[in-house]
């Protein structure tokens, strides 16, 4: 740590597991950076579904004390750890350090590995760089390890238009997929301007019926939307859970079917984030911000996020008195 950095920091904790009025600002110790690991001065996080649902519930329940909530970052390094020659201070990060376990990311300062962030790329900027890491990972994972998506195969992405929806039809088209996506009228235009080769709308269109069979399905809503995306995949195919853990009774009927069913939880990791900086070099792949709020209105983000009516992603952006 440097000797500006402040001993201090403010940071936003869920003092219980419930709505989002259990958000609230507190002062913490500024972390400090272990072996290996990297010191951010954070600029903007942001938020994702797994950040509510854990606030609801604990989530997966890997808590400090006390339970700071965030993954996705974006900003400065402030310092290095020992054994660190990937990055020194001033470079500009972004990452999702420790997921699933706490990282801290409502907060000022953050550390974590420093294999769990990538430079940041020129072509955005900390607030968009901060929309991108646990989806893209996720989308990324899915599309090129667990599928390995060919050129001209079929995707079908429920909630399209979504924070992860729409990085995944990006990352998807950038692999040649032919995508196909769910999402309401008002997105359409939105999707549209991604590439998006064919759109469903799930609230007047039953997709069992309008599409052809698909190779691959990504599936972040949930309920009954995997069962029947069953109906749509050709055999062979793969169905990926990204809600919740699949269903007991799924993964039966699917092997019936002879299509690959589960669920799948995104891994930090360097590689798949300095993959998605060449897509977005390339012109590829950009995030979409729909809402950016101060940290301090968390609580508000959460509140916007949970109505699950917004399309692309919702940003906190932090402000640092020091500098």
């Amino acid at each position: 740590m440097t000797e500006t950095t402040p001993r201090r920091m403010k940071a936003i904790s869920a003092r219980s597991w419930g709505g989002p009025e259990v958000l609230t600002e507190i002062e913490v110790d500024t972390p400090v950076p272990g072996p290996t690991e990297i010191l951010v001065r954070v600029h903007a996080a942001g938020l994702n579904a797994t950040d509510w649902k854990s606030r609801v519930a604990g989530g997966l329940r890997m808590w400090d004390e006390p339970a700071v909530l965030g993954h996705d970052v974006s900003g400065v390094v402030e310092a290095v750890g020992l054994g660190v020659t990937l990055y020194r201070a001033g470079d500009a990060v972004f990452g999702m350090p420790a997921f699933p376990r706490q990282a801290g990311g409502y907060a000022e300062y953050v550390t974590g590995p420093a294999r769990h962030f990538a430079r940041k790329p020129d072509e955005v900027d900390h607030v968009e760089a901060a929309a991108l890491p646990l989806v893209g990972l996720t989308a990324w994972q899915c599309l090129t390890e667990t599928v390995h998506l060919e050129p001209g195969q079929r995707v079908l992405i429920h909630a399209a238009a979504g924070g992860f929806g729409h990085i995944a039809v990006q990352i998807a088209k950038a692999r040649g997929g032919y995508v196909i996506g769910t999402a309401s009228p008002a997105k359409h235009d939105f999707l549209r301007g991604l590439g998006i080769d064919e759109i469903i709308d799930y609230r007047t269109t039953d997709f069992t019926t309008a599409i052809d069979p698909v190779d691959v399905v990504l599936d972040s809503v949930g309920g009954d939307y995997g069962p029947r995306s069953l109906r749509v995949l050709r055999r062979g195919g793969t169905l990926i859970s990204l809600a919740s853990p699949a269903d007991d009774a799924l993964r039966p009927q699917a092997e019936q079917l002879g299509i690959h069913a589960g669920f799948t939880l995104v891994e930090p990791d360097y590689a798949g984030l300095s993959a998605l900086v060449e897509l977005v070099r390339a012109g590829r792949l950009r995030p979409h911000v729909r809402t950016v709020l101060p940290l301090e209105q968390a609580a508000k983000a959460h509140e916007i996020g949970e109505t699950g009516q917004t399309f692309g992603k919702i940003v906190l952006t932090v402000e640092h008195l020091n500098i």
